[in-house]
């Protein structure tokens, strides 16, 4: 025993002088700001400002949403450092020293809505930009102060100081997601705002809200109660790595009234919420609760195991088009999105085959198929929600069969669908599983918690180019961005799914913000060793690679 513990010894001893060898090489290729991601243009000058109990925090704006997030700055700087510094108008023929300051005036049009600069020097700082841009700004802002600046109290003694800088950022891509899945295990409201936050932080602004699964129904639906009543329990789950079932009730749902406390809570952060409402595949939930939208007519229960079942709502039945826009409706004054996610994935036709409503609908409508069905239902959902002024995104399967008219594709599969999508013209989303589903293994599979299955370490992530090879000009115009996936069938914790994304997300951040030209793993690397230590003083239980 005494020689296994000082061989082991030994080895963590290598282990910790190999990585801090890398650490220091990683270092010596930093070439700027220690920042995630990466900016856009970065120029270090001499000296550094100091923020001290007097400096001044002046908001050159009149619109409301750029004091707003001067405040949302202002605060987090006083809980960590104890002081009481508060926003105000500029002061006329008063100097800008010992001053930060947030103004929307002389704006770069090329920069977007969601660019920013920030210029810093011995005297003064200045971020501009839109609300949008400077929420972003503040995130670059807090990356160059101590990282003690993300602490939740006051510490004592801490030199609040940036290095003199001028930054020029804007995002690469408009749609920079992150998706969260509860239908399998389900997390408190309090951490759906911690995960939020670290998309914010990150500068990504799409939140993902998978809310409806064969397992679980997430989202109180007033009209349908026995959605939640009955939709959102099962006796049981499927132990990870297993094939065994669990025989602990497991369930819960989010209110109307949590739900429109999540948005606003992403708004602040100019964040947006997509909700996922699946159909016509992973319905059991929903089915259980109501048999009649079924091609058999049941009984159903929510599902124990993982997987894909073959029930689904019946195609041929009119009444699951009044159920799904009547569940919509309310899913609509709920999310103010332009899109609304609608699944269409691992969608069985085996039902639809069998059933003779299915069959006449096909008949009727001259389809050809049940893929051509599949499309149906989808084209139908969409006219809806296009009446309401929303749009419809799912993933690569409603490609089949043919694309709803105005649909916006999420490429899963591979980037293939994604091609596909861009080539007929339809906006897309770059999700690919064996690049960006965070609940694959990120290390070796004998260290690391259950998962999903595949291997996706960091550097994987990270050398992922979300603009697919051979489209043309117009072509690449129809892709939107990029987003990772955490599906939490062996999720079942915050804490599980902290160490699942983080430090993952941060390589997403960077695919999805910086310039492709500028992506480096080994730079990127030795600017996560800073970012580490905002990490820990966040509580975030993150994997250290």
């Amino acid at each position: 025993m005494k020689l296994k513990s000082t061989l082991k010894l030994f080895l963590s001893s290598l282990v910790i002088l190999t990585l801090n060898a890398c650490n220091n090489e990683g270092e010596k290729l930093q070439s700027g700001p220690s920042i995630i991601p990466q900016v856009q243009e970065s120029e270090i000058g001499n000296g550094h400002f100091r923020i001290d109990r007097n400096t001044k925090i002046v908001i050159d704006s009149d619109d409301q949403k750029v004091w707003d997030v001067a405040n949302y700055c202002v605060e987090q700087f006083n809980t960590a450092s104890g002081y009481s510094l508060s926003v105000s108008a500029p002061e006329r023929n008063k100097a800008a020293r010992n001053s930060i300051i947030f103004t929307d005036k002389n704006l770069d049009q090329s920069s977007g809505d969601e660019g920013y600069t920030l210029t810093s020097n011995t005297s003064h700082i200045v971020l501009t930009g839109t609300a949008h841009g400077l929420f972003y700004a503040v995130q670059t802002l807090f990356q160059l102060l101590p990282e003690e600046i993300f602490s939740s109290k006051t510490l004592e003694n801490i030199d609040w100081q940036i290095p003199s800088v001028s930054i020029i950022d804007k995002p690469r891509f408009k749609w920079r997601g992150m998706h969260l899945d509860v239908g399998r295990h389900m997390f408190p409201v309090s951490f759906i705002k911690k995960y939020i936050d670290y998309i914010a932080m990150h500068k990504l602004n799409t939140f993902h809200w998978h809310l409806t699964e064969d397992q679980g129904w997430r989202i109180e639906i007033k009209q349908y109660p026995r959605l939640t009543e009955m939709g959102s329990w099962r006796k049981g789950s499927q132990i990870p790595n297993s094939h065994e079932i669990d025989t602990l009730l497991y369930g819960g749902f989010y209110t109307q009234d949590e739900i429109r406390e999540v948005v606003a809570y992403a708004e602040e952060r100019f964040v947006t919420v997509i909700p996922e409402i699946e159909l016509p595949g992973h319905s059991v939930a929903a089915l259980s609760a109501y048999p009649e939208l079924s091609c058999t007519g049941g009984p159903f229960e929510v599902r124990t195991a993982w997987g894909i079942s073959d029930d689904i709502y019946c195609a041929g039945n009119d009444s699951v088009f009044t159920f799904l826009e009547n569940v919509l409706s309310e899913v609509l004054e709920l999310f103010p999105s332009e899109y609304i996610h609608i699944g269409g994935d691992e969608a069985p036709k085996l039902r639809w085959e069998k059933c003779t409503k299915c069959q006449n609908r096909i008949k009727n409508e001259s389809l050809k198929g049940e893929h051509e069905l599949q499309s149906y239902f989808i084209s139908r959902i969409e006219k809806f929600l296009n009446s309401k002024g929303r749009k419809i995104i799912g993933w690569d399967e409603i490609l089949e069969g043919g694309l709803a008219p105005n649909a916006a594709v999420m490429s899963w599969r591979g980037i293939e669908g994604g091609i596909s999508a861009a080539r007929q013209k339809h906006f897309v989303v770059m999700t690919p599983a064996d690049y960006l589903y965070f609940c694959w293994y990120a290390g070796d599979p004998e260290n690391e918690p259950p998962a999903l299955g595949g291997f996706l370490p960091l550097e994987k992530v990270y050398a992922y180019e979300p603009m697919p090879e051979g489209l043309s000009i117009d072509e690449q115009s129809y892709i939107m961005g990029v987003q990772a996936c955490l599906w939490t069938e062996n999720i079942d914790t915050p804490e599980l799914a902290e160490y699942m994304i983080l430090p993952r997300l941060c390589a997403l951040s960077e695919i999805a913000w910086s310039p492709k030209e500028k992506r480096n793993f080994d730079d990127f690397s030795a600017r996560l060793s800073t970012h580490y230590g905002s990490l820990e003083e966040l509580g975030v239980n993150y994997r250290r690679p």
